[in-house]
């Protein structure tokens, strides 16, 4: 699963509070608190046909973080959306490609910890890169890490932050492993999520997936649930430990970035037949229809 250069992006104007430049010389002050402390949260999209599947559910996280970090100036949704409309029609982007917003609590007045430092405003930036869904849709292979996911009395995971380190440890363990992906537990050993995804299992035809006491509440994750709901595809969120995952009949990752995969092997056991199950190719069709019909609509429609 190791991403690669897309020779698209060798050009790209990234977006730093509304200015345009280059990717080769873009960048943002040492003085910024997400050099100084990872002080920002971010939100990944996806642009289909000149479409962002559920930007405002994303837009609503952004904000919602942002005010759980205590930031005194948050910009609007309608701001936002016009630097990401603006990113994406300088880079001629309409389909096939992945955003990354971060929106960090800004420049400090001299370097330190403490938020009154910040007197210049937040810094967003938009980062639009053409990258198809990264996950390998033949199946996923993930292994157990020891790095457990925090509790909400330690680092609550409502809070989208760039607080990733968790997350690389993580994935260092995974790439040793020759794993795709790092699973996650919390601290009683129950199923948290991946290095980056969330997880579900399907068992007897029923899919199950974890609380968000110790992972954060995803946006795709939340469309899964509510497709299994409109669908009737029996569906329950409750603890799920490492037997449940042993002995699905399935198991399938969500993320933006990466939609649906399913998941073929966990600690060198096969997960069902080694395929990527029914129940997890009828969910990701499911999925590609409510991204097409439901997105929001970033970009005028193509002349005819």
């Amino acid at each position: 699963m190791l991403q690669q250069f897309d020779e698209r992006n060798r050009d790209l104007l990234v977006n730093i509070n509304g200015e345009l430049i280059h990717r080769d010389q873009a960048g943002i002050s040492p003085f910024d608190s997400i050099v100084q402390g990872g002080d920002g949260v971010w939100e990944g999209l996806r642009l289909y046909d000149g479409r962002i599947f559920r930007l405002i559910e994303h837009l609503n996280r952004l904000r919602d973080s942002a005010k759980a970090l205590a930031f005194t100036e948050i910009p609007s949704h309608k701001a936002i959306i016009a630097e990401i409309r603006k990113t994406l029609e300088a880079n001629g982007m309409r389909d096939g490609v992945h955003l990354r917003l971060t929106l960090t609590r800004g420049r400090k007045i001299t370097s330190g910890m403490d938020p009154r430092l910040n007197q210049f405003g937040p810094t967003l930036i938009v980062l639009a890169e053409f990258k198809a869904p990264v996950y390998d849709k033949s199946g996923l292979t993930l292994s157990t890490s020891s790095v457990r996911r925090f509790p909400p009395d330690c680092l609550d995971p409502k809070i989208h932050s760039n607080n990733l380190i968790q997350s690389i440890l993580a994935k260092i363990e995974s790439n040793a492993a020759g794993a795709d992906a790092a699973l996650l537990l919390d601290r009683e050993g129950f199923i948290a999520e991946c290095n980056g995804t969330h997880v579900f299992l399907v068992k007897d035809g029923e899919v199950l997936t974890s609380h968000t006491d110790a992972c954060p509440e995803g946006i795709t994750r939340q469309t899964v649930l509510d497709l299994c709901a409109a669908h009737d595809i029996p569906h329950q969120v409750r603890r799920v430990s490492l037997t449940d995952a042993y002995r699905a009949d399935e198991m399938f990752c969500t993320g933006t970035m990466g939609e649906l995969a399913g998941v073929v092997r966990l600690d060198g056991r096969t997960i069902g037949d080694e395929t990527t199950g029914p129940v997890t190719q009828r969910l990701s069709a499911l999925y590609a229809e409510e991204t097409a019909a439901t997105s929001y609509p970033i970009l005028e429609e193509a002349a005819a």
